[in-house]
């Protein structure tokens, strides 16, 4: 079987539907409940400043581009970088139960994102490549050499394991989705810098694993493998030599002096799931060309905004972001809220985070409105451009209503195609679970799935990257506005299709996400993100 037809295998395989579900040990195995933190034993450690709550720049700001100053970077401004992306934001409590929080949001909390650095020439920074310990703020040099390169890369990759004990063959999307998400959370913190992120398209996984040393078999022995996903250049507008060299940049790292060995996160693995390891193989991304422009929606012109919650910094607001457990049932949203939310999933100049993504948008949603004051409940479709209008028109069955919504801005192409209670539509469709009919609204993902691997197989985790990249503005953006939202990775795929008419499988429904007036448990107590470092 090609890569191509291996990953559209694992898509099918790895769906959910009425009466079954996708192979999952199918109950909490805890006996193997891995470790959520990666470390490298006999790698040196330095910790980094918390200096997260000395930013005064305000979330609004974010999307001023004139209006943050870039942050010089050196040791400490690093350390804000990492502490607001993928630093620890709490702590939460329950009797004698305690686990973490991290700013970049994570299906089930399992975290199987890891982050890297590539350092050089930064002031009071040695040089070389290095992991990030979430737990202690502090980096682990993995290896000792000088980067034919001045500046900071950020390298990212996946620990499937974390995923798959919990959640069997369909982890290797939600894995995808995280990637997405700590992108996103990369981006907004970078914006809180005046700094900008790059994503290097270019590079192929076995050069961003030959740089960050995940190749490095005898330094992962008995450990869980790390599978390579991403790598960004960090961009502060000072002086700076441009994008490095793949080849020059990965063989002088091979040369270098290599120090850690991983750490096993499970002492046994009591189920294994091979078709995340066949789809992994299949969507491997080789090196490609730079893509010259990216995404970015030309001609819209949306207002300057403004604070919505007083005085919120950036900072307060990505530490407070938590994901929903449960909803009200009661809250409403006003459209205007509902109209910025949308707005921000668009890939405009200079608008955080998707300015840092490089492909035109290939994600559109379908939202379920319960309670959104200015628009009768019902099902609505949002097109990210105005290029899949028409076809998403042809996918769907006749008979849709395809109606504008009134006090919409125009630049926004919001539809609605049915006008229903659809709270429990919605809450069939996300496996029965009732946040999505709670909350405000729901919405799940629609990828342009065909058109995206015609572009080649690797394209597949992209989007669910694009997708997760969509639920970070979502978690954010209801922060900013008094609500709470959260990613629903357990839906039921074919059942959505069905829905909306779709026949075949050029459109998949990938993610879904909900938001609402959230209630809170007051049985959990919360402690700050570094609270057992600063005791």
């Amino acid at each position: 079987m090609d890569a191509l037809n291996s990953v559209r295998a694992y898509h099918q395989r790895s769906k959910h539907g009425f009466g079954r579900y996708a192979a999952s040990p199918g109950f909490m195995d805890w006996e193997t409940q891995p470790n959520p933190f990666r470390r490298f034993a006999d790698a040196t450690q330095s910790p980094l400043p918390l200096a997260a709550d000395k930013l005064a720049v305000l979330y609004a700001d974010l999307f001023d581009p004139g209006k943050i100053t870039p942050t010089l970077m050196d040791k400490a401004s690093v350390g804000i970088l990492l502490e607001l992306s993928f630093g620890l934001s709490a702590w939460k409590q329950y009797g004698g139960d305690r686990w973490a929080l991290r700013c970049n949001p994570s299906s089930g909390n399992l975290h199987p994102t890891e982050a890297y650095l590539v350092v050089s020439g930064i002031a009071e920074m040695e040089e070389g490549v290095f992991h990030y310990v979430s737990h202690d703020h502090a980096l682990e040099r993995r290896c000792q050499f000088n980067p034919p390169f001045q500046g900071l890369l950020v390298g990212l990759s996946s620990i499937h394991w974390r995923e798959a004990w919990k959640y069997g063959e369909r982890a290797f999307r939600y894995c995808q989705h995280d990637i997405g998400h700590a992108l996103g959370a990369l981006r907004y913190a970078a914006a809180a810098l005046g700094w900008r992120v790059r994503l290097l398209d270019a590079w192929g996984d076995d050069d961003i694993a030959g740089l960050l040393g995940l190749n490095r078999q005898a330094d992962f022995a008995g450990a869980e493998a790390e599978a390579p996903d991403l790598l960004c250049l960090i961009e502060t507008g000072h002086a700076v030599d441009g994008e490095p060299d793949i080849d020059r940049l990965v063989d002088t790292a091979r040369a270098g002096i290599w120090t850690g060995q991983a750490n096993t996160l499970s002492h046994t693995h009591n189920f294994d799931w091979p078709v995340i390891d066949e789809v992994c193989t299949a969507a491997h991304k080789p090196r490609t060309e730079a893509l010259p422009d990216g995404g970015i929606q030309a001609g819209i012109v949306v207002e300057p905004r403004s604070p919505m919650l007083g005085e919120l910094t950036a900072s307060a607001l990505i530490r407070n972001r938590r994901s929903a457990q449960t909803f009200d049932g009661v809250t409403s949203i006003p459209a205007k809220t509902l109209y910025r939310l949308l707005e921000a999933t668009l890939p405009l100049a200079n608008k955080p985070p998707f300015d840092a993504w490089n492909w035109p948008p290939r994600v559109h949603l379908v939202l379920f409105i319960h309670r959104v004051d200015g628009l009768p409940p019902g099902v609505y479709l949002f097109c990210r451009s105005a290029d899949a209008e028409s076809t998403l028109r042809e996918a769907m069955k006749e008979g849709f209503d395809w109606e504008t919504c009134e006090g919409c801005p125009g630049h926004l192409r919001l539809f609605r195609l049915i006008r229903a209670d659809a709270r429990q539509a919605a809450i069939t469709l996300s496996c029965q679970q009732a946040i999505a009919g709670d909350s405000a609204f729901s919405l799940g993902m629609l990828g342009e799935f065909e058109a995206g691997l015609a572009e080649g197989p690797w394209v597949y985790r992209r989007l669910f990257w694009e997708c997760g990249l969509i639920g970070q503005v979502l978690y954010l953006e209801a922060e900013a506005a008094g609500f709470r939202g959260t990613g629903i990775g357990c839906f039921f795929d074919n059942p959505v299709h069905e829905l909306l008419g779709i026949e075949d499988t050029a459109w998949q429904s990938l993610y879904h996400f909900t938001v609402g007036g959230a209630l809170v448990d007051g049985r959990l107590q919360s402690l700050p993100g570094y609270w057992h470092l600063e005791r």
